[in-house]
């Protein structure tokens, strides 16, 4: 007898991260990791999601969290969870300083076979948590697949400290890609280019259909040779951690009904709540409507 295989909207893959958030207001403790935020944000948008992570026995109350909100959990036990430290020395959330004490390991493709889904959100957090052989599994299927950039190029040292490097699976990964997620940091850092604009057109070439660039400021789309931008409205910033995740669980939720316009309008409101507050966002998809509708009218289009 066949196994019987699990169908949702989202499966949103990626280890959670025990965060240690320093500020200069104080230090926060935070249950976060991009399979987290992400299915977070694709749930608030009426998606059926499953998260798809490893973390340690003793962080199981994430899992019951998730479930709570109404997010299925397939979770592996691992002897430790990923442990994060964020610094933010500025303001600008942008300028960050990341450290890993430990890792959750590597989601492997055995704990992704038994699910369908119309879109993966995959969202390591360093290099090695999601090899190359979990995107050629995913890429078998009939679904888009987002990568985040994050957990490439990010590279732990010694000391536990992340630096980017080169990316020696570049060009495989990125041809397996639907949908490329990346900062203004990590796309300079992947392409040379600190002007983000030119930075979009130079990873677009590199194979992803469509590339989601965050910034301090807002989000850059470009689908197809069309670029698109909308700015944040945010009233605070104290939820900053997490901006990326959010921004792309949002996006692709988005995506599997609307074109990339009107999907960057769905993300862009739902960043900016989030960041008003730690954690995962818990607002009602009501008031990402009303934000849109009161500021996300209209979105900067350019052909290029």
């Amino acid at each position: 007898m066949g196994s019987r295989r699990s169908k949702f909207d989202v499966a949103s893959v990626g280890n959670y991260t025990k965060d240690t958030i320093v500020t200069r207001t104080g230090t926060q403790f935070a249950d976060g990791g991009g399979s987290t935020y992400s299915a977070h944000a694709a749930h608030t948008l009426g998606r059926r999601v499953i998260a798809v992570m490893r973390l340690a026995k003793e962080d199981f109350h994430v899992v019951r969290d998730l479930e709570a909100a109404g997010i299925s959990v397939r979770p592996t036990a691992a002897p430790s969870s990923t442990l994060m430290r964020l610094e933010y020395p500025t303001d600008n959330p942008d300028e960050r300083v990341l450290t890993v004490a430990d890792t959750a390991g590597s989601i492997e493709p055995e704990q992704l076979r038994e699910i369908d889904a119309g879109a993966f959100i995959v969202s390591p957090s360093i290099r090695g948590e999601v090899p190359i052989e979990t995107l050629r599994e995913l890429r078998t299927r009939n679904a888009l697949v987002s990568v985040d950039a994050q957990g490439f190029i990010r590279v732990r040292r010694p000391d536990g400290r992340l630096e980017h490097t080169a990316w020696p699976e570049q060009a495989a990964v990125l041809e397996l890609v639907d949908i490329l997620k990346a900062d203004v940091v990590e796309a300079e850092a992947l392409t040379g280019e600190p002007d983000i604009r030119r930075a979009a057109r130079a990873l677009a070439k590199l194979g992803p259909r469509e590339v989601v660039i965050t910034h301090r400021d807002g989000i850059v789309v470009l689908a197809d040779g069309t670029m698109l931008e909308v700015p944040f409205h945010a009233r605070s910033m104290i939820g900053r951690s997490g901006r990326g995740d959010t921004c792309v669980g949002s996006y692709v939720a988005a995506r599997l009904e609307h074109p990339p316009e009107e999907a960057i309008r769905w993300s862009a409101a739902a960043t900016s709540l989030k960041m008003e507050a730690p954690g995962p966002i818990r607002r009602r998809i009501e008031d990402i409507v009303e934000l849109m509708q009161r500021e996300y009218r209209k979105v900067a289009i350019t052909r290029t």
